[in-house]
């Protein structure tokens, strides 16, 4: 069973399973990235060959401060959960930039500064004692033939990415806790088909026109695999995800994860402009959250974007905005119910 609640509903596996069997799947998948306020502004990079790069993702700027003041909170967050008996993973989603530099504009190019960023964040999640994943070898890893780490004139990664991932993180919390809770079976693995869409960047930044000289990508993913007739709300899984549309079921990552695991795996997730703070509040804060908190919480965050905090008018939706003290207050009160 794999229980998922954000974008605006909750539903168990086999209700997502109907949803996509119907069409519904892309409506709530790849589409399921709002734009930040920042990119309202700042728009797209238009790059060779038709490859799109989000604007709001700088590539000169590292906010080393934005950056540091974030994982003091998420420091607070994983001594908050331990005292619940549950770890803390911290998943960051490298930036699309760096792996197509060949891509940008002529005359584009990132900073050292940039180019050392998702280092700098790892460092600084590691001398604060938060376990995490280097995904870049992985997604390195998909990169052959056609295959791709990211779309090309999409946001988010490929299925291949986001599965190699979902491997990688697996591995580190079997390395991490041992013997997970909970009974296997994790989830089965559906079918490789391939679907023709437009990119979410190239729908929300470019003109009718402009799209039809880019054309839509080839998305591959994996078809639901045949529902059990005991598919139904049971034990809790030992592994919460909570993020943003990277890790929604359309592109695969829990389904894998689950699958690479051997156990079942819940997921909270929500478009990127609600932001990775505001989810948060809304799993823990949740009745399944406080009735039976799982062993692992896994929470993802963007690189591009992983200096914002809950205060970030430029990234998070008003709904979502809040002082960091605030969500503090809300983090702590939420866990020690």
């Amino acid at each position: 069973m794999m229980k998922v609640a954000g974008a605006g509903r909750a539903f168990t596996r086999r209700g997502f399973l109907a949803t996509s069997m119907l069409g519904g799947l892309l409506a709530a998948g790849i589409a399921g990235l709002s734009t930040p306020a920042a990119a309202q502004n700042s728009g797209i990079i238009s790059g060779k060959d038709g490859w799109l790069f989000p604007g709001w993702e700088s590539i000169s700027v590292l906010d080393r401060s934005g950056i540091t003041a974030n994982v003091m909170l998420m420091q607070e967050t994983k001594a908050a959960l331990a005292a619940r008996n549950v770890t803390l993973m911290v998943m960051v989603v490298p930036m699309k930039a760096p792996f197509y530099r060949e891509k940008l504009p002529d005359g584009t190019t990132l900073s050292a500064d940039v180019a050392g960023q998702y280092d700098f964040i790892l460092d600084q999640l590691r001398k604060a004692g938060i376990d995490t994943v280097d995904l870049r070898p992985a997604l390195k890893s998909v990169q052959t033939g056609k295959q791709t780490s990211f779309y090309r004139a999409d946001y988010h990664w490929t299925a291949w990415a986001s599965e190699a991932a979902a491997d990688a993180v697996a591995q580190a919390i079997k390395a991490k806790v041992g013997k997970l809770a909970g009974s296997p079976p994790g989830d089965k693995l559906g079918e490789w088909v391939t679907q023709r869409h437009l990119g979410d960047l190239a729908q929300r930044f470019l003109t009718p026109d402009q799209q039809k000289q880019i054309g839509p990508d080839l998305y591959t993913v994996r078809t639901p695999a045949p529902a059990k007739a005991s598919l139904v709300d049971s034990a809790p899984a030992p592994v919460h995800i909570i993020g943003n549309s990277f890790v929604q079921p359309y592109l695969g990552f829990p389904q894998k994860l689950s699958n690479a695991l051997d156990r079942p795996v819940s997921l909270t997730w929500n478009p990127g402009n609600v932001g990775p703070w505001a989810t948060f509040l809304q799993y823990v804060g949740s009745p399944d959250f406080a009735k039976s908190p799982p062993q692992v919480l896994l929470w993802q965050f963007n690189e591009g974007p992983f200096h914002s905090g809950p205060q970030a008018t430029d990234q998070w939706d008003v709904p979502s905005i809040m002082p960091p003290q605030t969500w503090r207050e809300r983090m702590l009160a939420a866990i020690r119910r």
